[in-house]
């Protein structure tokens, strides 16, 4: 009979243990922390969203001009052949730089393009180390209501005492689309030449070279007074 009781009673327990209801867990007054998840799209594959399917096509219709060389260009060139034969000049035999003239023109005057080559070779002069002595500078600053000047071509204003062995000096001839030169280094007391170059200038960078100026995008030119 006992075991009949227990028998019963076993099930009886465990079904009244499942119609239990579950306890609810502890309610906070404490405020709670929402966590909303945003939903993110998926990035766009569609590769024609970001490339154009029309071909772009390249210009290269404009050209830069072409650079012109000027005077300077072409004395480098020739200092550099004459430096190839030249003898006796160092850094320490003072030289001097003459205006170049035309072959056929009295040696007494010399134009723009002579004095603008003399001044280029004493520039590549100084460079390539040779001592150069600038005899056109007086002993005073001459002051005046336009400018300040130190230089002269008047021979009574400059020192008849200058320091110079030898001198480098030329001659120019016109020639079929520019202009020859000749260069050469001479001795003043043997009058031996110990160095030269012979080269040539295109006539555009002659024609660049000139005593003009524009005013209001009309060429005028000096004239001498």
């Amino acid at each position: 009979m006992r075991s009949l009781l227990l028998g019963l009673c076993l099930p009886l327990g465990f079904g009244c243990a499942q119609l239990t209801p579950p306890t609810s867990p502890p309610v906070s007054d404490e405020p709670q922390l929402v966590t909303a998840e945003r939903k993110v799209a998926a990035p766009n594959t569609n590769v024609a969203f970001y490339q154009s399917t029309q071909a772009v096509q390249n210009n290269n219709s404009f050209t830069a001009p072409p650079t012109r060389k000027n005077i300077t260009h072409y004395v480098r060139g020739l200092m550099q052949d004459m430096a190839e034969n030249l003898q006796y000049v160092n850094r320490k035999t003072p030289l001097a730089v003459a205006s170049f003239v035309y072959l056929d023109d009295d040696y007494n005057d010399s134009t723009l393009l002579g004095n603008q080559i003399a001044e280029s070779f004493m520039h590549e002069l100084h460079t390539f180390g040779v001592p150069v002595v600038d005899f056109k500078t007086t002993d005073f600053m001459r002051v005046t209501p336009t400018g300040d000047y130190v230089f002269s071509r008047d021979y009574l204003e400059l020192s008849q005492d200058q320091n110079f062995n030898y001198v480098l000096a030329g001659t120019l001839v016109n020639h079929q689309g520019g202009v020859l030169v000749n260069a050469r280094i001479i001795g003043i007391s043997s009058k031996a030449v110990v160095g030269s170059a012979q080269g040539f200038i295109p006539q555009s960078v002659v024609d660049a070279l000139d005593s003009n100026y524009r005013t209001d995008g009309i060429m005028l030119k000096q004239t001498s007074e």
